[in-house]
This record gives C-alpha cells, sequence and structure tokens, in this order.
C-alpha cells in the first residue's frame, strides 16, 4: 500500500471519529438548546453551529493527541477524546448562552458528554484494531551510539506493533555495511553523532526508509536557525533566543491576563488550600530560590506540601515522589491536584515567571546539572514558566538532558500558538500519575545520554 493510500485512510477513519463526537452534541442542540436561542435560525445557523464545532473539534483533537490510533493506546485516545469534546463543548455551551442572553440548563449537554464518552469508547476500540489488522507492523532497525535501549522503549510503550525490531546494532556496524538497512521500513538512530548520523540519513532517504532521530543538544539548537541567504550562498543563521519584541510584549499581556483572572476565579480554592495547609500549625506558604532568565534568581511562591523542617541539613533534595516520607497529608492531596502550584500564579503576575517556559530549577540542582551537562545552563536563555515542552511531553522523571532537549525545542521556535498548545495541553497531564512520578535518591545527576 503506498503512503498516498495510507494516509487517505487514516483521514477517512479520523473524520469519522469527529462525526460520532458530534452527533451526541447535534442531538443535544436540535433537542433542547436550539428552541432557547432568542431567534430562530434557518438551516445555515444551524450549519455554522455544527460546523463550529467540527473545527473547534478538531483543532483540539490534535492538542489532546486523540486521533493518533498508531501511537496511542485504545485509553489514551479515550481520554484525549474526551478533553477535546469537553473544551469544544464549553466553547459551543458560552455560544449558546450568548445567542440566549441567559445561563442555559447544564444537564443535556452532561447528557451530550456521556454519548460522546461511549462514542470515543467504540471507536477507539475498533479504530485501534483496524489499524493493526490493516496495517502489519514495520521492519524496523535500530542503530546506537551512546544511547541503548530504543528497542526496550518501543515495547514498553505498546508499539511492537507498529514496529518490529528485526535488527539492533551499534553505528559502526551500521557503516560498515549499510545494505543491513536495505528492506527496513523504519529506522531509528539513537545518540549518533551527526557526521555518522548524516551518512544514514542519505542512504534512507535513497532507499525510501523512514527515519526516526533522537537529538542531541546541537541538533535542537539548529532546529531554530534563521535561514538566509549572504554571498549568493545559503545560510542558516543561529544564535541566542530570538524572540521578537512584538511576541514577547504579546506575550507578557498574556501573562498578565492569564493570571489576573486565574486568581479571581480560584480565590475560593486559594483560600480553602491555605486554611488546610496551614491546619498543621505550619505556615502556608514556602518560599524557595529559583533560577529564571539569564540566571537571575527570584522567590518561587508554593503552597507547603513538606514537613517544615523537610531540608533541616541545609541539601537541596528533588523529590521522590509520593514515597517521600517528608511529604504530609495534605501535601500529597494538593501535589495529586496540583494546587501547590497556585500561589505561582502571583509569581506571573510579578513578572517573575511566564505562564509557559522552562521550568525554573534550584540554584544547587542546576549546579549539579552543569557540572556533568554543561549545556543544562542553556535552559536559562528564555523566562521560566508554570508550565512548559517538558512538563506537557515529558514525565516528572524525565532525564536532566531529554528535558533540557525539550526546553530547548521551545526556546528554537518561540510562538504565540506554541504557547497556547502547551497551556492547553497541560490540561491532559493534570490527571496523569505517570506525570508525578519522582525520581530516585542521587539522580540529580542523571544523564539522558547514556542508558534508558
Amino acid at each position: 500500500m503506498s503512503k498516498f493510500q495510507h494516509d487517505v485512510m487514516l483521514r477517512v477513519v479520523k473524520i469519522l471519529n469527529v462525526l460520532m463526537i458530534e452527533l451526541p452534541f447535534a442531538a443535544c442542540w436540535f433537542l433542547y438548546y436550539s428552541h432557547q436561542t432568542y431567534a430562530n435560525l434557518a438551516w445555515k445557523g444551524h450549519f455554522a453551529i455544527l460546523g463550529l464545532f467540527f473545527i473547534l473539534y478538531i483543532a483540539l483533537g490534535k492538542v489532546y493527541d486523540a486521533f493518533w490510533m498508531s501511537m496511542q493506546r485504545v485509553s489514551e485516545l479515550v481520554y484525549g477524546q474526551i478533553l477535546g469534546a469537553m473544551a469544544t463543548d464549553g466553547i459551543l455551551y458560552i455560544v449558546i448562552c450568548l445567542m440566549s442572553a441567559k445561563l442555559c440548563n447544564l444537564l443535556p449537554g452532561i447528557a451530550a458528554i456521556v454519548g460522546q464518552l461511549v462514542m470515543a469508547a467504540i471507536w477507539a476500540s475498533c479504530a485501534h484494531k483496524w489499524y493493526y489488522t490493516t496495517f502489519p507492523p514495520q521492519k524496523t532497525a535500530v542503530v546506537y551510539d551512546v544511547r541503548h535501549g530504543m528497542e526496550k522503549l518501543i515495547n514498553e510503550y505498546g508499539l511492537s506493533q507498529k514496529y518490529d525490531v528485526q535488527v539492533t546494532l551499534s553505528v559502526s556496524e551500521c557503516l560498515a555495511d549499510l545494505s543491513i538497512l536495505d528492506g527496513m521500513e523504519a529506522v531509528f538512530v539513537s545518540g549518533v553523532h551527526s557526521h555518522e548520523r548524516n551518512i544514514i540519513l542519505k542512504h534512507c532517504v535513497g532507499k525510501g526508509i523512514n527515519m526516526f532521530v533522537i537529538p542531541r543538544v546541537g541538533d535542537v539548537i539548529m532546529s531554530g536557525a534563521w535561514p538566509m541567504h549572504m554571498f549568493h550562498l545559503p545560510m542558516l543563521r543561529v544564535g541566542r533566543y530570538m524572540a521578537s519584541p512584538e511576541f514577547l510584549l504579546v506575550k507578557r499581556a498574556m501573562d498578565i491576563v492569564i493570571s489576573l483572572v486565574a486568581l479571581i476565579i480560584l480565590s475560593p480554592l486559594f483560600l480553602i488550600t491555605a486554611i488546610a495547609v496551614k491546619s498543621d500549625g505550619g505556615p502556608a506558604f514556602y518560599k524557595q530560590v529559583r533560577l529564571t532568565k539569564d540566571g537571575k534568581q527570584f522567590e518561587i511562591l508554593k503552597f507547603r506540601s513538606m514537613r517544615v523542617d523537610a531540608e533541616k541539613d541545609g541539601v537541596a533534595r528533588l523529590s521522590t515522589g509520593d514515597k517521600d516520607d517528608r511529604i504530609t497529608k495534605v501535601g500529597h492531596i494538593i501535589r495529586a491536584c496540583r494546587l501547590d502550584e497556585l500561589p505561582q500564579l502571583l509569581n506571573i503576575l510579578k513578572g517573575d515567571l511566564s505562564v509557559v517556559g522552562p521550568r525554573p530549577e534550584r540554584p544547587e540542582i542546576a549546579a549539579q546539572y552543569c557540572e556533568e551537562m554543561p549545556e543544562f545552563a542553556l535552559r536559562l536563555q528564555a523566562k521560566a514558566g508554570l508550565t512548559g515542552y517538558a512538563q506537557v511531553y515529558g514525565k516528572y522523571n524525565t532525564t536532566p538532558y531529554d528535558k533540557l532537549q525539550m526546553d530547548l525545542m521551545y526556546i528554537a521556535h518561540p510562538s504565540l500558538i506554541e504557547d497556547l498548545k502547551i497551556m492547553l495541553a497541560t490540561v491532559k497531564i493534570l490527571f496523569m500519575p505517570e506525570s508525578t512520578e519522582g525520581v530516585a535518591e542521587g539522580a540529580t545527576t542523571a544523564m539522558g545520554g547514556g542508558k534508558h
């Protein structure tokens, strides 16, 4: 089957998902909400409402990986679709309330969400089974240098149905006989230096083999290069964080508006959490020195989730997760719900933090990272954030090297659209247990360039 046929079939199945998710909303609209508006809508008005749902759900579904049937488990597909559907329903509910000039009954909308959950489960199960029945696993090779274990990750993430790893070899073995890759449909290149990697890349492109590359720090920096012409030659300009003044101005304005609105809306929750934390006799808030743009230090504000004497010996330690005996009973609850992060809205309003950016690290921990990985300081090119690329697409215990690369990918491509996507995608990780896992003791110097 050609790639064109493959892509067309996938798009048809994905459009079917959009129509199935829209069906409960359409029933809810025609049976109830359309009668609540202050104007009788003609067929064009109904078409506009349904069309708006269609477009919004596709856009938000992509943010939450709702259609990625080839890479996601069934449960992950359902989770992404429900998040996308609920966000779309919420926006349409606001539109309907404005059209009705009143707050409309939420019950029909809740019924629609239940119907969408059923539709998501049916589609995800059927689409997942259809995909792996229709498209057999791709013959795959793994080429590694300093980073081992890619074949284990493929199995760990349930992708053995998509990639059948038939060959695992070192880069020296691969370069000695590139014909080993002939007949493969996919090649994963892990931790290989650019010179050797480019030889493999040219061979794969020439043979029509898909190649997946785990980049090194230099590759990520180069990805943000600005193409230009000079001396009648093609050139790439690379420098530090190259965000435009307009971008930074709008980003700061968004930070102020978002933090203010969030503080107003969440003020009751803010007060309840503060009282609960203070119930053990200690202070409600916890201040800690962190690093932001260009190494500037500031005091980050959090609700206290650990005992008052958690670091009485003066040694900075990362949390080891739920098993950390320094965490209080209330602390476990507010960490699970991310409520301990709420006071950072004040840091954003003040200007110490942005809503989106690399997470701020403690000076002592950053110094430990930099001893073995000097490139870690490159994270300080941009202002630190409440959420970030590494938080959305990684885990709490993702290695420092991999977090660095994720943060540098964000820094290399400053974009308000990317900021918005990260903000929306942050909702997805709030209820995912693996995003709050801790790190093992002594892992502050663990490197991502070695074994997984």
